[in-house]
């Protein structure tokens, strides 16, 4: 059965409950998205496309498409995400943002100018990043939430409903659970990226890209102590949490983590606690944002 297409229209550049549902899809049901690049739609249509000031105006970044309504789903219950492919458009960039990123205001801004960007081509899964550099495609999506509790979120800011969290995990194969809020959860998706080193440390640091994203949705009971978005990859297990100072994403993620151990594999907390200090993979996926990302990851295999 060929996949339900949802075009890219009606962009949006807040999650929220109210804003008028684009389309709607049932759980067990094969769909594909389109997602916009990050910056003004048809601003690069070729390697030699410059990405100006203007071009990229905050907080109107993170184009996304949504809210989807999902059939059937109910607050308080849990939005599982698979990912099951995703086609990037032949062109993509990078920029530096001397505002934001590692080194905001420091350094390079004023060589750079605001931003500085590189438009590359992307074939045969392959980022032709300059003349002699290539680099293997990481596809994932950076903005992947539902509509928050309360009020609403830029698109460029993450939380307890997800959002822009920026976490190389969500990509192709993964399958991510996202705490519902709201009846319907309301999807929204953007901001895909054909690769991104851990940290998005110059602000604009991935490879920006337009995709269509496949995807398919369930639903399934919230367990107790769920707060944050959770993920499964093939090799793992994965808790995201977002906050600054950064110490205090990465506290949330593990504690997290311990919640899950204790409640589905069988370990005490504190057991679960020491657990995690022998095996646990941890790491800053980005620190752009208004809140910076933190990843705790335990392998499979091992719990």
């Amino acid at each position: 059965m060929q996949s339900k297409l949802i075009e890219k229209r009606d962009l949006k550049y807040l999650l929220d409950a109210v804003q008028t549902p684009i389309d709607e899809i049932s759980t067990g049901q094969e769909v594909t998205i389109e997602c916009e690049i990050n910056c003004n739609g048809g601003v690069i249509t070729s390697i030699d496309s410059v990405v100006r000031h203007q071009d990229i105006v905050y907080p109107y970044v993170n184009p996304l498409t949504g809210p989807i309504t999902v059939k059937g789903a109910k607050k308080g219950q849990v939005l599982s995400v698979k990912i099951l492919s995703m086609d990037l458009d032949p062109l993509g960039y990078s920029g530096l943002d001397p505002t934001a990123g590692l080194f905001p205001n420091m350094i390079w801004g004023d060589q750079a100018g605001y931003p500085m960007t590189r438009v590359m081509k992307i074939e045969d899964n392959i980022i032709h990043w300059d003349d002699t550099r290539r680099i293997p495609i990481a596809p994932m999506i950076g903005v992947l939430g539902v509509a928050p509790a309360f009020d609403n979120h830029m698109s460029i800011d993450n939380g307890m409903h997800g959002g822009n969290l920026d976490v190389q995990e969500i990509g192709e194969g993964a399958v991510v659970h996202l705490p519902i809020n709201h009846d319907g959860a309301l999807l929204y998706i953007g901001d895909c990226h054909a690769r991104q080193g851990d940290g998005e440390i110059s602000g604009m640091g991935p490879v920006e890209v337009a995709a269509r994203v496949t995807l398919v949705v369930e639903t399934r009971d919230r367990p107790k102590r769920m707060t944050w978005p959770r993920f499964e990859t093939a090799t793992h297990i994965g808790t995201i949490a977002c906050a600054k100072p950064l110490e205090d994403a990465m506290r949330l993620s593990y504690r997290e983590m311990i919640y899950w151990l204790a409640d589905e594999y069988g370990l005490t907390e504190p057991d679960a606690y020491m657990f995690l200090g022998t095996v646990a993979e941890g790491r800053a996926t980005q620190l752009a944002n208004p809140k910076s990302t933190y990843v705790c990851k335990v392998a499979k295999h091992l719990v």
